[in-house]
């Protein structure tokens, strides 16, 4: 659900992410609401899996605990480019609440906020 890691700048990661006709989550040309929360959760997977690798460290695996003021605006259509970027707000333990915004074409289609856990 991510095809590309961009990189963290001053502390927000980015990832893209093409809408493809056999990705499991487009139905009638549209990508899902299901799907953009998938694909932010990946994309704050893919954020986590970056950090530790460049530290040489154990991927852990990450829980979606909970998801809150969950906002889409649109839904982007097939071939439509989604570019997420993911903040953490605060980082307790092995739990980390995160800020996603996923955009499409420069504009807002989704955000949220998320609560993972970590199993370390």
């Amino acid at each position: 659900m991510v095809d590309r890691f961009v990189g963290i700048t001053n502390g927000i990661s980015e990832t893209q992410l093409t809408i493809k006709d056999d990705n499991l989550f487009v139905e009638n040309g549209c990508f899902t609401e299901f799907g953009l929360i998938e694909h932010m959760a990946q994309s704050a997977a893919a954020r986590v899996g970056y950090i530790c690798r460049s530290e040489n460290k154990p991927i852990p695996i990450g829980y979606i605990g909970a998801i809150s003021n969950m906002e889409i605006f649109s839904l982007p259509k097939r071939n439509d480019m989604l570019e997420t970027r993911i903040e953490i707000l605060q980082e307790v333990f092995d739990i980390t609440l995160i800020k996603a915004e996923t955009f499409t074409d420069g504009c807002l289609a989704a955000s949220c906020q998320m609560k993972i856990f970590l199993n370390s």
